[in-house]
């Protein structure tokens, strides 16, 4: 019996455990889902207020860039002319329908013209046409706004009809005239100020295409002969065959011979006779005895002519062989020659005297002439020569 009931208690405690690991394991879970739900609605906000941001950004970009000086003078520009027209062409209307209603259309066609015209102007300068044809498109803007502003202005006059006064109708006429010209004026400078700054965009290749064009009108115009080769080299291949490079390179050869150093016969000769003459100017004089002699007499002659430089000399190079060698030496030794075969040793005795020498004529030689040059030139310089004057 005892042991049922610890039995039944055992499962209760067993049932219990299960039920708080439940429960405990449930509530784990409410926070997981709760911690998660909460960690993304944090990155929902967090992703919120960055796109928030990005557009921020965006538009604040955006209304930079749209607010530069280029858009703002753009697009006013345009504002204006947008006024300009609206305000001359109510004006033009009503003058042309008060004469007749079936000249109702003229107004708009005359604005309209001038409109047109100076569209025309912006389409040429695009499109890289003629000079011509842009200033014949700006004449016949102008011609037209200016047919449109007498219009206008005698319209303004007539006011004084309607009771307007003078002062009014005058202020009126000049106030409708003005606008009716200033439109197509303004467009007009528009124009030209996006034109040339499109031209400028680029400072450092607008100067070189400048450098560039100046070469090409430089060398047509020193190679004459040249350029007419080359044209004709141009005008007889196809069409985009040959380069105006390699058609000059082709001319050059033809018209000079060679292409490498860009060099005429005229100008090989000028180098060849400009090298000739520098060799012959590093090469020194040869000093024989001859130019020696007319050297010390020009001196005696003009002294106050002469070179106060001392003059230097090329020494002759030694001989190959010893003095000892040479057939008559200017010294002599005073020994007797060795004699080839061997003797015995004399014995010793009284030492002999050598014989004196006696100098011949013939066994010294001549002094050279450079050295008599530098001996001559020696006693010139110094007055006073083994203790004579």
């Amino acid at each position: 019996m005892s042991s049922w009931h610890e039995e039944r208690r055992t499962d209760r405690a067993a049932d219990a455990k299960e039920r708080r690991e439940d429960r405990a394991f449930e509530a784990k879970l409410r926070r997981d889902e709760r911690r998660k739900d909460r960690e993304e609605q944090r990155q929902d906000k967090t992703q919120t207020r960055r796109d928030r941001a990005q557009r921020r950004a965006a538009r604040a970009a955006k209304r930079e860039k749209s607010l530069t000086p280029g858009n703002v003078y753009r697009k006013g520009t345009l504002g204006l002319v947008t006024m300009s027209a609206l305000a001359s062409l109510p004006a033009q209307i009503l003058h042309f329908a008060a004469i007749h209603w079936m000249l109702l259309p003229i107004g708009p066609a005359v604005e309209g013209a001038a409109w047109v015209m100076a569209a025309g102007v912006a389409y040429a300068d695009e499109r890289k046409l003629p000079a011509w044809v842009r200033w014949l498109l700006r004449a016949l803007s102008l011609s037209a706004a200016a047919f449109a502003a007498n219009i206008n202005y005698h319209y303004g006059l007539s006011l004084t009809e309607d009771g307007v006064s003078s002062t009014g109708a005058q202020a009126a006429a000049i106030g409708l005239a003005s606008v009716t010209m200033l439109g197509p004026l303004f467009f007009e400078v528009r124009q030209w100020v996006l034109t040339l700054t499109a031209a400028a965009g680029d400072p450092r290749k607008r100067a070189e295409d400048k450098a560039r064009a100046k070469h090409d009108r430089k060398r047509r115009r020193h190679h004459k002969s040249v350029a007419d080769v080359a044209d004709r080299l141009m005008s007889a291949a196809p069409y985009g065959s040959l380069k105006p490079e390699d058609a000059w390179t082709q001319a050059w050869g033809i018209v000079h011979g060679g292409s490498d150093s860009w060099m005429t016969p005229k100008l090989h000769s000028y180098a060849v006779h400009s090298a000739a003459a520098l060799a012959a100017a590093q090469v020194p004089a040869p000093l024989d005895a001859k130019t020696i002699r007319q050297r010390i007499l020009a001196l005696l002659r003009r002294p106050a002519q002469a070179d106060s430089s001392t003059p230097v000399y090329v020494l002759p190079t030694p001989p190959a062989a010893a003095l000892s060698k040479v057939k008559k030496p200017q010294v002599v030794t005073d020994l007797p020659p060795a004699k080839k075969t061997a003797e015995k040793t004399p014995e010793k005795g009284a030492r002999r005297q050598p014989p004196p020498h006696r100098r011949t004529k013939g066994d010294a030689l001549p002094f050279h002439p450079i050295a008599k040059a530098v001996a001559a030139d020696t006693g010139r310089k110094f007055a006073v020569v083994n203790g004579s004057h």
